[in-house]
């Protein structure tokens, strides 16, 4: 069974309202949709995965800059957890520092994504994502 691609949520973990709302605004007026999941820092985000509150298949979204859980520190309990391991996560941060960068690239994110560099070109993020949950295989899908 494959899955549709419409049907592939997308889990943004993001501790900003105005972010979020951006990121909402942005799928409605690219006519995305996807299920749209939010968890406000890594704590959140956690407990939702652990409790199986996510429906398969997503992607995450995921901020670095967050209060109670950083994105990084989530990034390192998805890698040690045999559950979510496997978790697609894209980076999209304030953060531009290399070691930020360097770290996420070593819990194996698939994108890496600084928002003041996005800017106007934000829509051709989300396009990439759309494009990317389209054409890629999840896990759990049949062949």
């Amino acid at each position: 069974m494959t899955i549709d691609a419409n049907q592939v949520t997308l889990f943004v973990v993001e501790d900003d309202d105005i972010d979020y709302m951006t990121i909402k605004r942005s799928f409605k007026k690219m006519k995305i949709v996807n299920p749209l999941v939010r968890a406000k820092d890594g704590q959140e985000a956690l407990e939702q995965l652990e409790a199986n509150m996510i429906r398969l298949p997503f992607i995450m979204l995921l901020d670095l800059q967050m209060p109670r859980l950083s994105g990084l520190e989530l990034l390192a309990k998805l890698r040690h957890s045999a559950q979510l391991k496997d978790t697609v996560v894209f980076v999209l941060t304030t953060s531009a520092d290399e070691r930020d960068i360097f770290d996420s690239y070593q819990h194996n994110v698939a994108g890496y994504f600084v928002k003041d560099e996005v800017g106007k070109e934000f829509l051709e993020v989300l396009s990439l994502l759309d494009g990317y949950w389209r054409i890629v295989h999840m896990p759990g899908e049949k062949q």
